[in-house]
């Protein structure tokens, strides 16, 4: 299950998904609200099956932080962040029951720089690590795995009006001059999935070098 479905990383996903056999769902905000505790819950025991689980939904709301509401600040928050726990939640009791599962969270390079005009968005994906960190340590003896997958500054009608105001300066702040591809994203987190012996981990998928941590 993808959440977030209408997006087009998860569309990618989902199509990269289906074409290796999987059966998808991809839920968008009217079909399971991951803000909503009873969508979330009613919409996870309503499926048959639940092998993997990608926490994609996300929203953004920029600003510089003087500028920043604290609504802004918390609705980042509630969709990036508590959304993944919500979906998280719901998952890993029927991944543990059936001692196998797995729970791929998208995050952002935003987690690791900082980002200007973005300290909600920032916050919310760094949470999503240290959450995806904990779940690997806390359902490791169960078989249920967690990773997170920082996809790159991917060319999305969520980056649409920055790469068209600032495209030579994304591209050259990435050490091969381009970006990565909805495509590529997509085929990494279908191989993460068949990598049975890895979890806990941090994947970033594109070319910009930062400070070694």
């Amino acid at each position: 299950m993808i959440t977030g479905g209408e997006g087009d990383l998860a569309r990618a996903l989902a199509e990269c998904l289906r074409a290796a056999g999987w059966v998808v769902h991809a839920p968008g905000r009217q079909e399971m609200d991951v803000t909503n505790v009873e969508a979330v819950a009613g919409y996870m025991k309503a499926l048959p099956a639940l092998d993997l689980l990608v926490n994609n939904a996300g929203v953004v709301e920029d600003a510089l932080l003087t500028g920043m509401t604290a609504e802004s600040f918390n609705t980042v928050l509630e969709v990036n962040l508590t959304g993944a726990f919500r979906s998280a939640r719901a998952a890993v009791k029927r991944m543990s029951r059936q001692r196998s599962g797995h729970i791929i969270n998208v995050g952002s390079y935003a987690a690791l720089a900082g980002t200007l005009g973005q300290a909600n968005y920032a916050a919310a994906k760094a949470g999503l690590i240290g959450l995806t960190k904990s779940l690997a340590a806390e359902y490791g003896a169960r078989n249920v795995r967690c990773n997170c997958v920082l996809p790159g500054f991917l060319e999305t009608r969520m980056t649409r009006a920055v790469l068209e105001k600032r495209r030579e300066t994304v591209l050259a702040s990435h050490a091969l001059g381009r970006l990565n591809t909805l495509e590529d994203a997509a085929r990494f987190m279908l191989m993460l999935d068949s990598m049975e012996h890895v979890s806990g981990q941090v994947f970033q998928l594109d070319s910009r070098v930062g400070p070694w941590t």
